[in-house]
């Protein structure tokens, strides 16, 4: 506060947020946590990386957890705060910022202001194509770089740099990784704010989300004047009213990136981003006054009152969120040391009158980083023996292994003479010389036949 006077400006909050957004999504990628990553959804070993733990293709039960809260954050943070993703956070926000900003305005001159938007190059110069030419071609290496850093949350860098030394084994990951530089070529040098504007879904999200409550960049009309009617036809440039305090500069609109006049209310194509608020408050605090442009919701806006950020909407969110976030973590606590997948063959045979076997199929996987030697017992019925595998069998880290399991008795289990005698089993699977017990338990059964079945 000076002199009564708001002199906040939002660029130099807006530009830190850039910096640590950056920073995270670019470093996320080589962070390890007991050797796993923070966020991994790697297609090559068939994982998902999350906080640390790695779980396999046949856990991947936790993904609609985290969809779903994903969803519901979005919901919340747009009824909440509008598109302060967009203008705040959003990738395809921080290099048109990096490219037209800092490549094109202040390292190469080829924008003469950063106060106007509106105004494009002079490319009929031939200094200004030059200057093009390499801002587009920085940006052709940025591109590379941040299309890496993108595949890096399904490639993890270890194997990415390996796999680019081979190029023609790894065809696919150069296809998609050329495909993205191209993408991010063609989205910021060439189709810039109108992916904002068009192609974003986000902006038609907001819609349906947004109430008068929403926190937005709001024109104060009340101070300023309207400038726009009901209709949204614009009736001047500067409002001719009685105390109309807006000075039809028009800073707010030279200024925005999406080309619109924020005067005249809630747009789709605005991002949050309060670049007008700024060159409003540089333009009005001249005058000794506050900006007419400043991030609040329309209703306060009307009743003078403080932004309501408690409310119905935003504490759903926040309940909904909590409750699929404590699923999520008492589902994903539940993770196993090992995998283990049993399937029976035929009914049973009878061997002698005496033995009674039973096969299956046991599908084993070692989801450890270590080579362990696997085996597995009954539990729960001395009665019922191994035949085969007779001894332990090794699986390689990350590897998978089909035993076929044959288990016998040679005790008489009948319980009836006419039906099949089912006797649940609890079988017992584990890794032998590990330091920490990895073991699964898995539920079967064993058929056992009638006894005039065994009398023939």
């Amino acid at each position: 506060m000076i002199d009564g006077i708001k002199k906040n400006l939002y660029f130099r909050q807006r530009y830190i947020m850039y910096g640590i957004t950056t920073i995270l999504l670019f470093c996320m990628p080589f962070i390890k946590i007991n050797g796993n990553h923070i966020f991994l959804l790697s297609f090559d070993h068939k994982q998902l990386h999350l906080l640390g733990v790695a779980f396999d293709m046949q856990e991947l039960y936790l993904m609609p957890f985290l969809l779903i809260l994903m969803f519901l954050a979005i919901f919340f943070m747009t009824t909440l705060a509008g598109r302060v993703w967009c203008g705040w956070a959003c990738p395809q926000t921080i290099f048109r910022v990096l490219y037209r900003d800092l490549l094109e305005t202040k390292i190469l001159g080829l924008r003469k202001r950063m106060e106007n938007r509106q105004l494009e190059p002079d490319m009929s110069l031939a200094t200004n194509k030059i200057k093009k030419a390499i801002a587009v071609l920085i940006w052709v290496v940025l591109s590379l770089v941040a299309a890496s850093n993108l595949m890096w949350y399904f490639v993890p860098p270890e194997d990415f740099f390996r796999y680019i030394q081979n190029p023609l084994e790894h065809k696919y990951l150069f296809i998609f990784l050329l495909g993205f530089t191209i993408a991010l070529i063609a989205i910021v040098v060439f189709i810039k704010e109108n992916f904002c504007i068009y192609m974003c879904p986000y902006s038609r999200v907001q819609s349906v989300l947004y109430d008068n409550d929403t926190i937005m960049t709001v024109y104060d009309y009340k101070r300023g004047g309207e400038v726009f009617d009901a209709k949204g036809i614009k009736l001047w440039k500067k409002p001719e009213v009685p105390n109309a305090e807006c000075t039809g500069c028009e800073a707010c609109v030279k200024i925005c990136p999406t080309h619109i006049d924020i005067r005249k209310g809630m747009q789709l194509e605005c991002i949050n981003c309060l670049e007008c608020s700024d060159a409003c408050t540089k333009v009005m605090g001249k005058l000794g006054k506050n900006t007419l442009i400043s991030w609040t919701s329309p209703q306060s806006i009307e009743d003078r009152q403080k932004v309501r950020y408690m409310r119905f909407k935003t504490i759903g969110y926040i309940v909904a969120m909590a409750v699929v976030f404590t699923a999520l973590l008492i589902m994903s606590s539940k993770k196993e040391d090992m995998l283990l997948n049993i399937n029976r063959q035929e009914l049973y045979t009878i061997r002698d009158n005496a033995r009674v076997e039973n096969s299956y199929v046991f599908l084993f996987q070692n989801t450890q980083k270590e080579t362990y030697d696997f085996y597995f017992e009954v539990e729960n019925n001395a009665d019922i023996k191994i035949k085969r595998p007779s001894k332990p069998f090794r699986i390689e880290s990350g590897e998978k292994s089909k035993q076929v399991v044959v288990l016998y008795t040679e005790v008489n289990l009948a319980q009836d003479e006419q039906k099949d005698t089912h006797i649940p089993l609890n079988i017992k699977a584990y890794a032998i010389g590990s330091e920490k017990p990895i073991e699964v338990l898995r539920k079967s059964v064993f058929i056992y036949p009638p006894s005039r079945a065994l009398h023939k």
